[in-house]
């Protein structure tokens, strides 16, 4: 319990082996040693980082966890949960689609390229908008509100707020359904409604609401909720 890195040899160490090897030879628990950096007071990071995968049983897990659930594991507090949730958001950021032009988003296919790795494996709802140009050109995924939808949660100001901060077109509104489940609920339905009728009013079409859950994308302009 008392092995600290530096009672390892040079080239077991985890930096060291990232940099002869590349990031790919390590195990899980060395490469949150590298993103932790080091430990606590008569504690090594090595410890730290076992302590983590083992509180939450998972990479996935741990990845989804809040700042706050991160910080109450010993050792890690609100500075390191920050760097771990940081370097979950880059990993999400390099998984979406790699392309020097501005995206076209024109197709529910296109659009769930762009929001399932945000969405996935929420243990909330999660309520997000693809902004868009005149041409239908992604200018950014922006979120709008967590926790149980509802009238006051996502409120249109909440929504187009976003969008005219951006000088957004027309926007794709789309949320999770955690159980899994992508069937929308009657809430689902009436929000979309008011949302289409608010964007109307304002100039900013609102081209499709998509709710994305692990087993399909449910488009209700598919299924003619939006004219």
């Amino acid at each position: 319990m008392g092995l600290t890195v530096r009672d390892l040899p040079a080239s077991e160490r985890p930096r060291e082996r990232l940099i002869a090897r590349g990031a790919e030879s390590l195990s899980d628990q060395e490469l949150l040693c590298c993103i932790l950096g080091r430990g606590i007071s008569g504690e090594s990071v090595m410890i730290t980082s076992q302590r983590l995968l083992r509180e939450f049983e998972s990479l996935r897990a741990l990845a989804e966890a809040s700042i706050e659930q991160l910080a109450k594991v010993r050792g890690i507090g609100h500075a390191k949960a920050v760097q771990l949730k940081a370097a979950v958001e880059l990993a999400r950021r390099v998984s979406r689609p790699r392309d020097d032009r501005p995206p076209l988003i024109e197709t529910v296919e296109a659009a769930d390229q762009w929001l399932r790795p945000a969405l996935m494996d929420k243990k909330k709802e999660h309520f997000v908008a693809l902004l868009l140009d005149a041409r239908h050109h992604l200018i950014r995924l922006s979120p709008i509100a967590i926790g149980s939808l509802s009238a006051s949660l996502v409120h249109p100001r909440e929504l187009f707020k976003e969008a005219i901060a951006a000088s957004a077109a027309a926007v794709i509104i789309a949320h999770n359904h955690p159980s899994g489940d992508p069937e929308p609920s009657d809430h689902d339905l009436v929000l979309t409604k008011r949302l289409v009728q608010a964007g109307k009013l304002l100039g900013i079409e609102v081209l499709d609401h998509l709710i994305v859950a692990s087993r399909d994308t449910v488009s209700l302009k598919a299924r003619g909720v939006i004219g």
